[in-house]
């Protein structure tokens, strides 16, 4: 397909939930060439003047949460006139529960937000998972979820996932011809959740991964046989163990944690 197609995001706040929204319908399209063009803190006639100059030098698809009524007003009127195709990611769920509340709306930008005790603890789940990084803290006794598998298991974003969803995880790796940490086989508590990738693709990120770091020399890092002995031991290692394993070859991080998620509603007895 012909491209680039130009999406422009504009937010009267941080543009998180703008941005989730616009990567996952995104995703929905394949070969399709996008440039993203965002817009953050509209919150000014100003600010949002310099989003449409920009709009106009570069046409494209206009998508936006902006709570301010004239501001929006004034949004809707310029990309008409423009000629832009608009959408108002938040007027549709927004009008929907105005209309069960039977209430008005507050017209807080960024309102979604504001610091409460989930977020606290949101964040309390995050420097938990950055002090058990790879194994670096095998105090694991307080973590929800241990993430272990061979090096390039996506382990760590994984776990910085869980912990944005407010779940304490930490990750330990697991390295071929030494036995994994006895402190890891005592843990009953935690759901402890094997990762593996297929060997050949493992090889691939591996090497991607040595080229990103100016590293061009063939090791045992990314030699296929041994890839294949260390995929095999881990896996060996998680059914001698009983722990739950998943094949995060074709997953993406978000997938992978819903399954841990799953994983441990089960665990606890509750709806997944």
């Amino acid at each position: 397909m012909s491209g680039p197609f130009h999406v422009h995001l504009i937010s009267d706040a941080t543009g998180e939930t703008l941005h989730s929204v616009a990567k996952a319908a995104l995703a929905q399209f394949e070969g399709v060439t996008v440039q993203e063009h965002s817009y953050t803190l509209v919150r000014s006639d100003r600010q949002l003047q310099r989003a449409l100059d920009y709009i106009r030098q570069h046409l494209g698809l206009v998508l936006f949460t902006v709570v301010d009524q004239k501001l929006r007003n004034d949004l809707v009127a310029q990309c008409g006139l423009i000629g832009v195709p608009y959408f108002d990611v938040m007027e549709g769920p927004v009008g929907l529960m105005q209309q069960c509340f039977n209430t008005e709306k507050t017209q807080r930008p960024g309102g979604q937000h504001d610091i409460d005790q989930k977020y606290l603890h949101r964040m309390e789940a995050l420097n938990y998972t950055i002090e058990h990084d790879d194994g670096a803290n095998l105090d694991l006794g307080a973590a929800e979820v241990i993430l272990v598998g061979a090096s390039r298991t996506s382990k760590t974003p994984t776990c910085v996932y869980l912990a944005i969803r407010g779940i304490r995880a930490a990750n330990v790796p697991l390295v071929l011809g030494l036995p994994p940490p006895s402190q890891l086989l005592t843990y009953t508590t935690p759901l402890i959740v094997g990762l593996w990738v297929v060997p050949e693709r493992l090889v691939q990120i591996r090497r991607n991964r040595l080229t990103a770091m100016g590293e061009e020399r063939d090791t045992d890092y990314v030699d296929l046989e041994k890839v294949r002995n260390e995929v095999m031991a881990t896996r060996r290692l998680y059914e001698q163990q009983g722990w739950p394993s998943i094949d995060v070859t074709r997953r993406s991080i978000e997938e992978t944690a819903a399954a841990i998620m799953t994983l441990l509603a089960e665990r606890r007895g509750e709806p997944a």
